[in-house]
C-alpha cells in the first residue's frame, strides 16, 4: 500500500529510455507545445493509454453493465472534445497524443489567441492572469472540457484584461503587409539610391576663354 505520505507517480515513463526515435518524437512535442519537462508529456501519454486499453477492454465485453461503462466513457470523451458527437468507442482508438495536447488550457489559451506564443500562455497562466468562468487555474496542463473552453477569459482585475494592452497585441497577416509596405525591400531601397553625378559636358571651342597675351605680344 506504501505511506500515504509519498505521492504516487501519475504517469509511466518509456518502457526503452535509450529510443533514439522516441527521444526525438518527444523532443518536438516539448518544443511544440512549449512543456515545462517531459513529465508533462508523459503525464499526457498515461492519460490516453488509460483510456485506449479501457476502451479494448469494453468493445469485447456485451453486458449491460459494460454498455453503460460504454457510454460513460464515450460521453467523458466528449466533453473533452477529444472525440465528436456521435462516435463510437472504436474512435478512442484513433486517438493521437496530440489530440489530448490541445486540449490543454495551455494550448486553448493560445488557440483562442489570448497570447502569442504558446509560451507567453504558459506564463498568463502560472501568473495567474487566466480563468474559467469565476475560477482561478494555475495549471498549464489541465484538460478542459467543451463547454468550459468558451468561459476562458483574463481575470477582471489583471491588467492584461484590457485588449490594448502591449502584451496582447498581435500582428495580423493585413498588418504584417502594411509594415512591409513601409519598410522597402532592400532591392527597392537601392533602386532609387540617387545616381552618381555626371561629369560636365565640356564647352565648345567658342565659348572658350581667350588667352591672355604675353609679354612680348604686348611690346609688338
Amino acid at each position: 500500500m506504501g505511506t500515504p505520505r509519498k505521492l504516487r507517480k501519475k504517469y509511466s515513463t518509456p518502457v526503452h529510455p535509450w529510443n533514439a526515435d522516441v527521444i526525438e518524437s518527444e523532443r518536438e512535442l516539448v518544443k511544440e507545445y512549449k512543456l515545462g519537462n517531459k513529465k508533462e508529456l508523459w503525464k499526457m501519454k498515461s492519460i490516453l493509454k488509460k483510456y485506449k486499453d479501457l476502451a479494448k477492454q469494453l468493445i469485447a465485453v456485451k453486458t449491460s453493465q459494460g454498455e453503460k461503462e460504454k457510454e460513460q466513457m464515450v460521453d467523458k470523451l466528449q466533453r473533452w472534445g477529444l472525440i465528436g458527437a456521435g462516435a463510437e468507442l472504436d474512435a478512442v482508438l484513433g486517438l493521437e497524443v496530440k489530440d489530448i495536447l490541445e486540449r490543454r488550457l495551455q494550448s486553448l489559451v493560445f488557440r483562442k489567441g489570448l497570447a502569442r506564443s504558446m509560451k507567453q500562455a504558459r506564463q498568463f497562466i502560472t501568473h495567474r492572469h487566466i480563468m474559467i468562468d469565476n475560477k482561478k487555474l494555475t495549471f498549464p496542463s489541465a484538460i478542459i472540457s467543451s463547454e468550459d473552453e468558451n468561459k476562458i477569459r483574463f481575470d477582471s482585475r489583471s491588467s492584461l484584461d484590457d485588449p490594448e494592452h502591449p502584451e496582447r497585441v498581435i500582428l495580423g497577416r493585413k498588418d504584417e503587409m502594411e509594415v512591409k509596405a513601409v519598410v522597402p525591400a532592400k532591392e527597392e531601397v537601392k533602386a532609387e539610391k540617387k545616381p552618381a553625378k555626371e561629369a560636365p559636358a565640356e564647352k565648345p571651342a567658342e565659348e572658350k576663354k581667350e588667352e591672355t597675351p604675353t609679354k612680348e605680344e604686348v611690346k609688338k
